[in-house]
């Protein structure tokens, strides 16, 4: 497996976010996690990526409260649960964080440029600035448009492009479509399958239950911070009680 969790618990103060989860993904998968808010989706892929780790090192004895995270995270065969996000990053496990979060004052190349801050190789840069402008060629127009001028789709487009320049062997993906019309929507998900088709595995968030249990390999159903159902998403749309009582659907 490229990537293992084993009874993982996140919480904040005395609230449990995460309770004893396990999962796994395998190199080549596109693995959605799905469930109603609140569930706890963001936070595993906050664990995953070493953004709880870095709240337990800072928030620890401060007023943002106390941060427990205890468990095994195993990434390309090393425990990557105490290391620091920079580290997982150029280990080539990558967060494209929710509500696409552009650096909103710089340029549309700037924003791309750091996420590639890791990998000096200007070579190498350019040609994986290349790639990105391939797949999304309304970067490549808008280059030196100011980041937060765009629209919700295209800022959405720049986040994946983003983390793409950190060149990731996994690439986890929160909640893309949301604040999308339907066109970009769709846009976007199109992009994401095609990623996947470049032979990068990708772990994603998601509340278009319906469009992604089509694009997923495999699914985990998420619920106050338990798996409570996993597999393949026509076995899982069998299951009344998830469908009407998890999915919403």
């Amino acid at each position: 497996m490229l990537l293992e969790v084993a009874n993982l618990t996140v919480a904040y103060d005395k609230a449990m976010i995460i309770n004893d989860l396990s999962m796994a993904v395998d190199q080549g998968e596109l693995v959605s996690l799905v469930g109603p808010n609140g569930a706890g989706k963001t936070t595993l892929l906050r664990a995953i990526t070493g953004l709880v780790a870095w709240e337990k090192m800072t928030l620890r004895g401060t007023a943002g409260g106390d941060v427990t995270l205890k468990g095994k995270i195993t990434f390309d065969g090393r425990s990557i649960e105490k290391a620091p996000a920079h580290e997982i990053v150029r280990l080539g496990l990558v967060h494209c964080p929710e509500r696409r979060r552009p650096f909103r004052e710089l340029s549309v190349r700037e924003n791309l440029l750091a996420g590639a801050y890791l990998h000096p190789d200007k070579a190498q840069v350019q040609a994986d600035l290349e790639m990105v402008y391939q797949l999304f060629p309304v970067l490549a127009k808008r280059g030196r448009q100011v980041s937060g001028t765009m629209s919700g789709g295209e800022q959405q487009m720049l986040a994946v492009g983003r983390a793409l320049m950190s060149r990731p062997k996994l690439l986890c993906i929160d909640e893309p479509s949301t604040g999308l019309a339907p066109l970009m929507r769709q846009e976007v998900f199109n992009k994401i399958q095609q990623i996947r088709q470049m032979g990068i595995t990708i772990l994603l968030v998601e509340q278009e239950v319906a469009t992604v249990f089509k694009m997923a390999t495999r699914n985990y159903v998420l619920s106050s911070g338990k798996i409570i159902a996993q597999g393949k998403g026509e076995d899982l749309l069998q299951d009344e009680v998830i469908r009407k009582t998890y999915l919403g659907l």
